[in-house]
């Protein structure tokens, strides 16, 4: 076992130990090898079940890497450019003055359209066809590339739609063609995940949190106005078989080890892999938007449907992925080749968990 292995696996079981976490996976890259791979704790409170390396995790927004990687092989496939207007492959989406709103607006969250309707439910986001339908007759927030704010569950309809029209297939069918399959992770990598296999997802429970915390907030926040507080990032919410089920692309399935794979084929060849051309990486990689977030009121800045920087320090802007409501975090570095993966299923409300692991890696593995 490496010095790296050994210290990753004593940080998650620290937080396993304390009570922090439930259960946790990390995997860490460095160019084509996995050269971490830890668990800790268990994946069903109640039946004891352990988290096992192929135990997948709801991690919400961790899976837009994967949407975005998706994006990219067919704009490298010449389907689309980054400036094609959605309208183009959507006709229907360019009502209410949306036919300007572009491939490259979806990705880098600027494209204005990033709230749902307040009276949205659970089973609202798990109809496809009624999610794109409100999206044809959204109105815009602001001129498309003109403000940047993220587009929480929207990015995913938007660019599942897109991918749908160009190929005329479901985005979850293009993921395991272009990218889980080919990297031998299909089972591990999903956006919606067969009922058959719904027995192997990890539970998902909420971090103890005063109800009082939303109390001083003003009902008028743009945060609020984006999506109804039905449709939180909660376990309620993530252990739903319907949501389970559904291609919901602005979130995934995934263990930390399939994520971390994909970003290594991102980075370079993978067991014969490699998802994009060097030269195609550093145009989806490169900053695309900054500013002030229009929703969440923080400076953000976006590649093309990945965040830059790390959510835990001032990396560098050759650090990409997402990280996910709840505490995960799936993050490449091109400066390095390291890919670093957290998932887990306490959902907490920071990101000291990834952070952990990210402190040891960039000591032990840099």
């Amino acid at each position: 076992m490496s010095e790296l292995q050994k210290n990753v696996q004593a940080v998650a079981d620290r937080l396993v130990d304390s009570g922090a976490e439930r259960g946790v996976q990390v995997a860490v890259y460095r160019g084509a090898e996995q050269i971490v791979d830890v668990v800790a704790g268990v994946a069903d409170p109640e039946t004891g079940r352990a988290v096992t390396p192929d135990t997948p995790f709801y991690n919400f927004s961790i899976g837009k890497g994967a949407t975005a990687t998706v994006a990219h092989i067919l704009a490298e496939r010449g389907l689309y450019t980054y400036d094609t207007p959605v309208a183009e492959l959507w006709p229907e989406f360019g009502a209410h003055g949306k036919e300007g709103v572009t491939v490259r607006h979806v990705l880098n969250h600027t494209a204005g359209v990033p709230g749902l309707s307040l009276d949205s439910t659970a089973e609202d986001v798990c109809d496809w066809d009624k999610m794109c339908a409100a999206l044809e007759n959204a109105e815009l927030w602001w001129e498309p590339g003109t403000k940047m704010g993220y587009h929480a569950y929207t990015f995913g309809y938007l660019v599942g739609e897109i991918v749908r029209r160009a190929t005329g297939k479901p985005i979850s069918q293009v993921l395991l063609e272009e990218v889980s399959g080919p990297l031998g992770v299909a089972d591990e990598l999903y956006f919606g995940v067969p009922e058959s296999e719904h027995h192997r997802l990890a539970k998902l429970e909420d971090e103890p949190m005063d109800p009082s915390a939303f109390g001083d907030m003003p009902d008028d926040l743009p945060m609020f106005k984006a999506g109804p507080m039905t449709l939180f990032p909660a376990a309620g919410l993530g252990n739903r078989r319907d949501v389970l089920g559904a291609d919901i692309p602005a979130g995934g399935k995934t263990t930390a080890r399939a994520i971390a794979k994909m970003y290594a084929a991102l980075l370079g060849e993978v067991d014969g892999v490699r998802l994009l051309t060097p030269e195609r990486l550093r145009e989806a990689t490169r900053k695309s938007s900054s500013g002030i977030d229009e929703i969440f009121g923080m400076p953000s800045a976006f590649a093309l449907g990945y965040a830059l920087g790390s959510p835990v320090d001032q990396s560098p802007e050759t650090v990409f992925g997402m990280a996910g409501a709840g505490g995960s975090g799936a993050y490449a570095d091109t400066a390095t080749g390291l890919v670093v993966a957290v998932t887990k299923n306490r959902l907490t409300n920071d990101f000291t968990a990834y952070g952990q692991v990210a402190d040891v890696v960039k000591r032990l593995a840099s």
